[in-house]
């Protein structure tokens, strides 16, 4: 049985929906880790440490103080 024009149509629609979703998910989510690093780097590192260095150690200490 061929699929009518319609399905087709809504086919296309949603997948470009679901493409434009994506992009604007991972443009924020790719902008809140800019800013996350950010902080982190200016705040939190200790002396010669960098920030994936410092994130994992807050994310140890955090665990450990449950």
């Amino acid at each position: 049985m061929a699929k009518s024009k319609l399905v087709e149509a809504n086919e296309k629609i949603a997948e470009k929906v679901v493409d434009t979703y994506k992009k604007i998910e991972d443009t924020v989510a790719g902008g809140y880790t800019k800013i996350e690093d950010a902080f982190v780097d200016r705040y939190l590192t200790k002396e010669g440490e960098s920030v994936e260095e410092a994130k994992t150690r807050l994310k140890h200490d955090r665990n450990t103080q449950k």
